[in-house]
């Protein structure tokens, strides 16, 4: 798993690529706690290279929504393939971390445009 970092204007964008399982998690949740931490007005997770999410993935990103939560920012994704989508869906993490189809949409969402 790699996670890139990159700033979309003043918003910071959060883009892992590979598996998030079991393995990856902890690393994961310490790079999306430090993406919310240096992310000054929203951050967006685009997952468009995210080729699959397991629990422990679910639990990185429930744990970077409550520290944005925190921080007063809001948290979301993008571009999630079928199988991510899915599982964010089913697990209801939809309603924690809203979904966008994306990179455009998520920030135009957070821009109010």
């Amino acid at each position: 798993m790699e996670i890139k970092r990159s700033k979309h204007g003043n918003i910071t964008v959060v883009s892992p690529s590979g598996r998030l399982g079991f393995d990856e998690a902890a690393g994961a949740q310490e790079e999306f706690e430090n993406a919310v931490a240096e992310a000054s007005v929203a951050m967006v997770c685009d997952c468009v290279a995210l080729d699959y999410i397991s629990s422990a993935g679910l639990r990185a990103f429930l744990i970077a929504a409550k520290a944005a939560e925190q921080k007063s920012i809001p948290l979301v994704a993008c571009n999630l393939n079928e199988n991510v989508a899915s599982v964010f869906t089913i697990s209801g993490f939809d309603r924690i971390v809203p979904l966008h189809d994306t990179l455009e949409a998520a920030v135009a969402a957070l821009s109010g445009d």
